[in-house]
Parts: structure tokens; C-alpha cells; sequence
């Protein structure tokens, strides 16, 4: 494994938007400590324990987030989702994008502490910070490091406005502190579940919680108070994009009580792409002609099928009453003035 490229810059204080932007600034090579674990829901996952030097990461200006600040705990996932955008971001590790992004997982231990200190500087002026939207925050290593309730402390100490998207139920664990930070700023949550498909969720997102358990999530969130939309994504190209399909998904998240749906079609970056394929040729191999042929562009799929997937679930969404969320809105759990519905579509973000 290669860290010499991540050493830190001896000119760099820590505080955000100061020295390198890039992840070569985040960590020395001495300050990793690997450690396995023998137990059933770890077994044949490595995690490299490293000392962060910054936490508060400047989305580039290139990028089609919504939002310019992140805060990403962990590199690498178990939840295994064999389309994720960001395992090209293990190559930089020189670690593999396919088994090794699953089982390699870089956990970032001193976050809690870092993100405290940083949004303490004089240099961060409170802006939007999104989570989730590299890697899943409440993977199941959160169980073990438990590094989101010092990170939430942190931002509900600052209100300071953040939003988190997820796949994982363990998010519910920190519900006290979502509505502690909920009392002093802008809080949005979103659930990912792109399809209801048992079977196709067995094997495309192996290492995630089921769709139903994360819309219970969304419904018990609700519940509570907390008003949750759903991401709908990935819509995947001939295996869950079909109208009995799109209209089950969106009647499932309307039942669970989401205040919004937004769907977004899979895209295939490099990294990802290759892992997705190699997984197609496996399981669906009748339909690697297709994809060769939609993706022949590029990452993304063309413009007039997003639009199709788009106009379709937004129709259903009113038709079962719910809309789609503005782009990059943070929602707030406490109650506040509703406001008017977008007509427009959505772009196509790379959350997923």
C-alpha cells in the first residue's frame, strides 16, 4: 500500500480552506495503525487507523455536488455496492477499487476532536457541510469507532448546518443529537433506496442494510419529527428501471412517509465502471452489449434516458404525494414554513 503520497505538508495548521486541498494533506505515514478484527461482521476487513489532518474538505470546483464542503470519516465501504462512484478514490492508496475498496477501509479516529477544532478557526465561516456523499457515514465500522456522535456533538456546539445521506439503520442511534442540532441550525437527512428488488439488492449492494429496513428508518425518523427525503438512486438501467418497478419503489417511499423522492440513474466513473461490469458479465451477461451501448459517451447516461427516469417517478411522486427535494437543501427537523414545490428537473448529481 502506498502512503508516502498522503504525508503532510509541515506548512499545513489544520484549519480549513489552509495548505494542500488535495488528499495527500491529510495524514503521515507514520500515524497508521492497522488492525483486523475476528468477529462475524468484520471478518476479512482491514481497517487502517490514521490521525487526520484535516477533516473539512473543499468539494472541487469542477464537481456537480450541490454543495461545496464535506466531511468524510472514512475511505472505503462495506456496504460493498458494486456501482459506488468512489472507489477510484482506493487507487490513490494503491489499493484495488473492487474487493479492496469493500475490505480496506480507512478510518479517520481523531475526526470527532479535528472537526471541533476546525470549525472553531477563524478561518471557517460556518457554511453547509454535507455527509455520506463519498462513503457512507453509518457503515457498519461506525459501530466499532463510533466516530458520528463527536462529529454531531460538534456541529450542533457550532450550529453548524449540515445534511447526511445514508444507507445505514444506525443512524437511528444518534436521533438525540439530530434533534439537539436540529434546536440551533439546519439539519437536512436523506435515506438512499433506489429499488425495492429483494433479489437485485442481494447482489448489487451485498453489504447494505435491505430496502425495507432503510425505509423503516425513514418512517421511524418521521416519527420522530424528523422529516427525511429519499434519494432514489441508483435507478439502474434494465434491471430496475421498468414502470412496475419505479412505481413500486416510489409507493414504498411514500408509505414509509419520506417528504421527498429524487431520482437519479447510475453512472459509471472509472474505478466503478469496471468493478459494475465485471459484476454484469457475471450476473446479467445478456446485457453487457446494452450497457456498452447507453454508456458509450461516458459516465453518464444520455440526457434524453435521465430525463425519461426523472419525468416518470416525479409522476408518480404526485401521484402518491410526495415531490422532489430543491437541489441541495438542507431540511430542517423542526417544523418550518412549507414551501412551493419545484416544477423543474433535477439535474443529474454524483451522490451515488
Amino acid at each position: 500500500m502506498r502512503w508516502d503520497n498522503l504525508t503532510v505538508d509541515p506548512d499545513d495548521s489544520g484549519d480549513p480552506g489552509h495548505g494542500r486541498a488535495a488528499d495527500a494533506a491529510l495524514f503521515g505515514a507514520d500515524a497508521v495503525t492497522t488492525r483486523t478484527f475476528d468477529t462475524p461482521e468484520f471478518r476479512g476487513i482491514t481497517f487502517h487507523e490514521i490521525r487526520a489532518r484535516s477533516i473539512i474538505n473543499r468539494v472541487p470546483g469542477a464537481s456537480r455536488m450541490p454543495f461545496e464542503w464535506t466531511v468524510n470519516p472514512y475511505r472505503g465501504c462495506t456496504h460493498a455496492c458494486v456501482y459506488c462512484f468512489a472507489r477510484k478514490t482506493h487507487s490513490y492508496l494503491d489499493l484495488d477499487t473492487g474487493i479492496g475498496f469493500d475490505t480496506q477501509i480507512v478510518v479517520k479516529v481523531n475526526a470527532p476532536e479535528l472537526l471541533r477544532r476546525q470549525l472553531a478557526s477563524r478561518r471557517w465561516h460556518g457554511e453547509h457541510i454535507a455527509m455520506g456523499t463519498n462513503v457512507d457515514c453509518y457503515q457498519r465500522a461506525e459501530g466499532r469507532y463510533r466516530l458520528m456522535p463527536g462529529i454531531l456533538a460538534a456541529l450542533r456546539d457550532h450550529a453548524n448546518p449540515f445534511s447526511i445521506l445514508t444507507k445505514g439503520t444506525l443512524i437511528l442511534r444518534d436521533l438525540d443529537l439530530l434533534t439537539q442540532a436540529a434546536e440551533v441550525t439546519d439539519v437536512g437527512v436523506c435515506v438512499s433506496v433506489g429499488f425495492t428488488d429483494a433479489e437485485l439488492w442481494r447482489t448489487v449492494e451485498p453489504g447494505t442494510p435491505a430496502p425495507e429496513r432503510r425505509l423503516d428508518v425513514v418512517r421511524t425518523l418521521g416519527e420522530h419529527g424528523i422529516g427525511c427525503g429519499v434519494l432514489m438512486a441508483p435507478v439502474i438501467p434494465f434491471l430496475s428501471d421498468r414502470p412496475a418497478q419505479l412505481r413500486e419503489t416510489v409507493r414504498e417511499i411514500a408509505a414509509a412517509g419520506a417528504t421527498s423522492v429524487t431520482p437519479l440513474v447510475l453512472h459509471l466513473r472509472p474505478g466503478a465502471r469496471e468493478w459494475f461490469m465485471a459484476w454484469l458479465d457475471q450476473h446479467h451477461p445478456h446485457l453487457v452489449r446494452h450497457y456498452e451501448r447507453l454508456y458509450a459517451e461516458g459516465a453518464y447516461a444520455p440526457t434524453w434516458y435521465q430525463r425519461r427516469i426523472t419525468r416518470q417517478v416525479h409522476d408518480l411522486a404526485r401521484e402518491y404525494g410526495i415531490g422532489p427535494a430543491r437541489s441541495g437543501a438542507a431540511r430542517r427537523i423542526r417544523p418550518a414554513e412549507p414551501t412551493p414545490p419545484t416544477t423543474s428537473e433535477p439535474t443529474q448529481l454524483t451522490l451515488l
